[in-house]
């Protein structure tokens, strides 16, 4: 015999932690459906993110490194693996729900822009008198209008706490605006969310280091100098292991800092927990602070980093020229269809009749991978920039 949901759900009450999101009791989805019968709710979810045609875009957008640098680069669909593989491993470790974490993660960046944040920066400069752009709130308005895949809906009707995580997504280094998209008096999202953002972070400054190293903006021996947290791992890993090749001393190197990252969170967040005696999912809500978090040393030591590698590879002249020369691009196209409405498609051009001219054009091109924007230059004006 199959197993059914319903035996999953049981599952879910027998071996999660009492104050896991449990998919029995979801909030549901704007368009009633009926439920799956061989997969969770937020099953479902996750399944419908991954075959959605944003997701599979992810692949020829921009991480850091303008896409097709290199081929060993990061690009957004690798970044958006590895922090759900991260997730996974904190949600497990606590007791919280696997599925729903994972769903968010994989979720998170569906509504990045091409040239990553610096042609998020610039659709938002763009969209200042319009609303603005922020790919936290454009991923939500992708999974709830733009991905037109099902006959009796638009977009995923993904689960009620799907949703909420992508509303109330943070991290260092993504700061969305509010949205009233989901309608929540809670200050903070479900402790899944919450571990979906750290791993967002986490999945940042462990291959922002490897990528910085691949392409030789910095060598090992100037962040033995200057980053504390580099320098422990590596005399751990010569401690244990001695000598190692380059590529493998690198890799158990950041493999080392990960693990570090992740223990320091399970340890810290499951104190945090017991401390404030949250038994439910809705205590984790309804608790001014987030609860999964670092510990005060760890959090020291990441603010470190994170000042690293601004100063020495986003705002590096190698990798910053590149994305903005790609910007430019970007703020051509806009002004383009801006002028010529016919060029966006049949779709967008119906969704400008509810949501104006501006807001459709700004979803055409946020939709865009590097290498097609990058096409639709070149067909239209010729020489790159």
């Amino acid at each position: 015999m199959p197993c059914t949901r319903l035996e999953l759900e049981q599952r879910e009450r027998q071996v999660l932690a009492s104050y896991a999101q449990f998919s029995a009791d979801s909030r549901g989805r704007v368009y009633a459906e009926p439920a799956p019968e061989l997969r969770t709710h937020y099953q479902r979810d996750r399944d419908r993110v991954i075959h959605s045609r944003a997701f599979r875009r992810l692949e020829y957008k921009t991480q850091v490194f303008l896409n097709g640098t290199g081929d060993h680069l990061r690009t957004r669909l690798t970044h958006t693996m590895e922090v759900a593989a991260i997730a996974r491993n904190i949600a497990r470790a606590l007791g919280l729900n696997e599925d729903l974490t994972e769903t968010i993660a994989l979720a998170h960046d569906l509504g990045h822009s091409p040239f990553g944040h610096k042609g998020e920066a610039a659709l938002d400069q763009l969209m200042k008198e319009h609303g603005g752009f922020e790919h936290n709130r454009q991923s939500l308005r992708v999974v709830e209008l733009l991905e037109q895949k099902y006959p009796r809906f638009p977009g995923l009707n993904l689960t009620w706490e799907v949703r909420e995580g992508l509303e109330k997504h943070f991290t260092c280094y993504d700061n969305p605006r509010g949205s009233d998209e989901i309608p929540s008096k809670s200050p903070s999202p479900s402790l899944e969310a919450q571990v979906a953002n750290l791993a967002d972070e986490i999945t940042y400054s462990s291959h922002d280091l490897d990528d910085g190293l691949t392409a030789r903006l910095f060598t090992e021996e100037q962040l033995r100098r200057d980053v504390k947290i580099w320098n422990e791992a590596a005399q751990s890993v010569q401690i244990e292991y001695g000598d190692l090749p380059d590529e493998c001393r690198r890799y158990f190197i950041i493999r080392c800092i990960i693990d570090c990252q992740v223990k320091d969170v399970v340890y810290t967040t499951e104190e945090n927990i017991r401390r404030e005696k949250i038994t439910t999912s809705d205590d984790a809500r309804a608790h001014p602070k987030h609860l999964v978090r670092y510990s005060a040393e760890r959090q020291k030591t990441n603010t470190e980093l994170r000042d690293y590698l601004y100063a020495n590879l986003y705002y590096n002249p190698e990798v910053h020229e590149p994305n903005r020369r790609a910007v430019r691009m970007l703020e051509d196209l806009f002004k383009y269809y801006m002028a010529h409405p016919d060029q966006i498609g049949e779709i967008s051009r119906k969704r400008a009749a509810k949501d104006g001219m501006s807001r459709a054009v700004c979803d055409y091109l946020a939709g865009m991978t590097d290498r097609y924007a990058m096409l639709e230059h070149h067909r239209i004006f010729g020489l790159a920039v």
